[in-house]
């Protein structure tokens, strides 16, 4: 399974909604402290774009001794429509400051210094030290899912059903065919859930034979997968 650090990195670099939250700004709209874009630096800490008026900057920028402290929360929802759609949360907290000069016109980078970051989702809860979220990568598929995702659902509904063939024990009590939804896809595999005729929805993960590092070999690996699943 992906690391917690490699689960956190991938979020921080994802395109899911994310919100910076500064002790004393509460009564900012959330849409003020929504970063225009995010990346991590080599160190680990987070770097984050914001238009040059925004409370966030204007916080950072009156900061003393670098002692601001911030933490930014990220909500990751699963790209098609589906009961319990949100997938995770990750929480990095650091310490806020102003890197002047870096940004475009109109725009400030603040800096975030990770002191600590936490993870739950899919695959559990965990704490991540600023260490592991430096050396951890991001998931190469993170600028593909939510579309790779969305095309399954769309154009490839009759396979995905065809899954069901691999559920093994579980197959044996699971009405044919079942409503089956892609929910999360990573270099290591795919996840689906099972929505049966009669009784609660359910998750099955299944893994590629090896790990994918690019659309070109998820493509065979998704085959691979398909043809095991109707034979």
């Amino acid at each position: 399974m992906p690391s917690a650090a490699e689960r956190t990195r991938t979020l921080v670099q994802s395109t899911c909604s994310a919100v910076l939250l500064v002790p004393g700004l509460e009564r900012a709209g959330s849409d003020q402290l929504m970063p225009l874009s995010r990346t991590v630096g080599p160190d680990g800490d987070l770097f984050l774009e914001f238009p040059a008026g925004s409370p966030a900057v204007r916080a950072a920028t009156h900061a003393q001794d670098d002692e601001l402290a911030a933490v930014l929360e990220i909500t990751d929802v699963a790209p098609v429509a589906v009961p319990h759609r949100i997938r995770g949360r990750a929480r990095v907290c650091g310490w806020l400051t102003s890197v002047p000069g870096m940004a475009g016109p109109g725009r400030m980078l603040l800096r975030l210094e990770t002191g600590e970051a936490y993870v739950e989702d899919l695959w559990g809860a965990e704490t991540v030290e600023p260490e592991e979220l430096r050396d951890a990568a991001a998931d190469p598929l993170v600028a593909h899912e939510a579309e790779l995702l969305q095309h399954l659902h769309a154009a490839h509904g009759d396979r995905l059903e065809t899954l069901c063939g691999l559920l093994g024990e579980r197959a044996a009590r699971t009405a044919a065919p079942p409503f089956v939804v892609p929910v999360a896809l990573d270099r290591l595999g795919l996840r689906v859930r099972f929505f049966e005729r009669q009784g609660p929805c359910f998750d099955a993960r299944f893994e590629f034979p090896e790990p994918v590092r690019d659309v070109v070999e998820l493509r065979h690996a998704m085959r691979t997968l398909f043809d095991a699943a109707a034979h």
